[in-house]
């Protein structure tokens, strides 16, 4: 069973979830979620989703099965905590996209940073997101845990760009960029994460300059021109 950051493990959370009442603060909640997440994952990777019931995922964090469900609605709810973190760290970066530079320049001087500190979200999650991703295609269970980040991409999206075009993120050429934007970075991320998992050739994918340009030519593209140059 893998640790939580603090150093406790789930029996420690739930100890401490009983003293408080019954109650769990929200950062304890979603660590607990991702944990479950992560060994749901594992499973539906290792053997399948069919193959996969909620007593194994509890049994595999060390929880009750009745646990599981008071966090996830379904067993393949439980892969949508570890699927968003594959998208985090991209919307964290546009999150912070200055009006004054480009976005190949914001996400080269960002991902450029962070391949020099400790990135947001862990390279195993990021793996495991790949696997969740690509297993999808077989798996339509698993379709929808993709498809809610993709929804959640989307709306983080509306209010990227809507700031950036200083019109209101339901604004509806607003949301049609962010839709045109969101569909680019599914269709790159499920790209890049085949070739990862199918052990292919890394090469383009591991010069951070190309990678950025890619993305953001495509997004460009996509939005017409409206999303990825500088804003007086």
């Amino acid at each position: 069973m893998l640790s939580f950051e603090d150093g406790r493990g789930v029996s420690a959370v739930m100890t401490t979830e009983k003293r408080g009442g019954g109650g769990m603060s929200e950062q304890r909640r979603t660590r607990l979620r991702l944990e479950i997440s992560r060994e749901a994952a594992r499973l539906f990777w290792e053997q399948g989703v069919a193959a996969t019931s909620g007593d194994q995922i509890a049994e595999a964090v060390g929880l009750s099965t009745r646990t599981i469900w008071r966090h996830f609605r379904s067993k393949e709810a439980c892969a949508e905590p570890v699927v968003m973190q594959g998208v985090m760290t991209l919307m964290s970066v546009l999150r912070r996209w200055p009006r004054e530079s480009s976005l190949e320049d914001h996400l080269l001087a960002e991902l450029t940073r962070l391949g020099h500190e400790k990135p947001p979200v862990d390279l195993a999650d990021e793996l495991l997101a790949m696997k969740m991703i690509r297993l999808a295609d077989t798996e339509p269970a698993l379709r929808s845990a993709w498809l809610m980040a993709c929804d959640q991409t989307e709306r983080e999206m509306r209010a990227i760009i809507g700031d950036r075009l200083e019109r209101p993120a339901d604004d509806l050429e607003v949301r049609l960029h962010a839709a045109a934007a969101a569909s680019v970075v599914r269709v790159l991320d499920e790209h890049i994460g085949a070739a990862v998992l199918a052990g292919g050739d890394l090469t383009e994918f591991q010069d951070v300059q190309a990678l950025t340009r890619r993305y953001a030519q495509a997004i460009r593209t996509a939005t017409g021109g409206a999303v990825g140059d500088p804003i007086g």
